[in-house]
């Protein structure tokens, strides 16, 4: 079946056809239907499966053709999201898709001022995408209005209840009509998850895309055994490697974020970083920086880049494993998106082994070892622009402490003459 034998508007499917979306993905084969026809969803889909257009799609062509659709009544649609980066991406995803319809959609996050967040408010939208910290102090103050909201969207839910909001959820529900329709998306499913999700929904369709291996099959994973302080050396051989390629490098702080790219710029490779420590007008820049190709590797935290599609990432590294395993799977999901091929390889120190244990036993297989000739593994570190620059501090530091001897052995000498005198 293809986008254009669905009953949707031409607005739509001239936006779909000019960014190459041909034949729906698995998601959204299943889930555009029922959505269209206003039931629940509860869908768990994996990363990178085109999940986001499979709402986008339907609440588009909805509010397109709503008989309700004066703005000053309320917004129509909420989809909350975890994180501002993933709140950015789904606008941007909604505004191209609804690009020649009348749909108007907004997101509001933390970290920057509220007021022309606010302003824009005020002109009135349809589609609210939003944070939840942001969401509920400008519902609280009586900027946002959601008496008239006729749907909600839950995206990447798992990554929200982790991060603590499930009190926040469970209050937004109180101040929405009880008639409306609820869509539920997630990467992963348990009981806490299940509980949520059936204590918003109502008699929902369930739809699982759910394949034997979780990591996509476009992704040629594997692992590298290498000591903790090593790292660098590797991370600089990779870039040196693939000058021309985008690489993402995962982290487990954002101390170890900002130590890395201190690492990085000692050998003359340029870096930008994204933690939840960083101003967002920094988060974006750096965002930016890397889409456009303008900067070749970025370094980030698990919070910061959950979920987030940025196109043509041909390399992901895991310098550190992640502390939960699933999050390896939407870690190496960062490549190898859609038809696209992918590269993921992993650091592990013999300290981390029990982590890589527990992941390949929640993949329910080995990931594939790189093996490092012992060789090989002194060449990488002997050449090494920062095994160079270590050397010659070094050799600095010797000789500086050399003169120190020296003089000081001078002054005893002097001093001796003075006392025979």
């Amino acid at each position: 079946m293809k986008f254009d034998d669905y009953r949707i508007s031409d607005e739509i499917k001239k936006s779909l056809n000019k960014l190459g979306f041909k034949r729906p993905t698995d998601i959204q084969f299943k889930a555009i239907p029922p959505i269209m026809r206003g039931e629940d969803v509860l869908a768990i889909a994996q990363t990178g499966t085109g999940k986001t257009a499979a709402f986008a799609i339907p609440l588009l062509d909805r509010f397109q053709f709503s008989k309700n659709r004066r703005r000053e009544d309320g917004i129509k649609c909420v989809v909350m999201v975890p994180t501002r980066e993933l709140a950015l991406q789904i606008t941007e995803v909604f505004e191209e898709i609804g690009r020649g319809t009348r749909v108007k959609t907004f997101c509001v996050f933390g970290g920057v001022e509220q007021g022309p967040q606010i302003d824009k408010l005020q002109d009135g939208i349809d589609i609210l995408v939003a944070t939840p910290g942001r969401l509920f102090d400008l519902v609280s103050q009586g900027h946002i209005r959601l008496h008239r909201v006729e749907a909600l969207v839950l995206d990447e839910a798992d990554h929200m209840l982790d991060l603590g909001f499930i009190h926040d959820i469970r209050h937004l529900i109180t101040k929405l009509p009880r008639n409306r329709q609820t869509l539920f998306f997630s990467a992963t499913i348990n009981e806490q998850i299940k509980e949520l999700a059936y204590s918003l929904v109502n008699k929902p369709v369930r739809i699982q895309i759910s394949p034997k291996d979780p990591v996509s099959k476009n992704v040629d994973h594997s692992v590298m055994f290498v000591e903790m302080d090593d790292k660098r050396f590797f991370l600089e051989r990779i870039s040196n490697q693939n000058p021309d390629k985008k690489i993402l490098v995962f982290v487990r702080t954002k101390v170890r974020a900002e130590r890395v790219q201190k690492a990085m710029e000692r050998v003359n490779i340029t870096a930008d970083v994204i933690h939840g420590g960083k101003e967002q007008k920094d988060r974006l820049s750096a965002m930016k920086q890397f889409k456009k190709g303008d900067v070749k590797m970025l370094i980030a935290t698990d919070v910061s880049a959950r979920g987030i599609d940025i196109p043509n990432v041909e390399y992901v590294v895991n310098y550190d494993l992640p502390d939960q395993p699933e999050n390896y799977v939407h870690r190496v999901g960062r490549t190898g998106r859609g038809t696209a091929k992918g590269i993921a390889v992993s650091f592990c120190a013999p300290e981390e082994k029990p982590i890589l244990d527990e992941i390949q036993q929640y993949l329910t297989k080995d990931i594939k070892v790189i093996e490092v000739e012992k060789e090989d593994y002194e060449a990488t570190i002997d050449f090494s622009a920062d095994a160079k620059y270590d050397w010659k501090a070094l050799i600095k530091e010797a000789e500086q402490e050399e003169q120190k001897i020296k003089a000081a052995k001078s002054k005893k000498v002097k001093a001796k003459a003075k006392k025979k005198k």
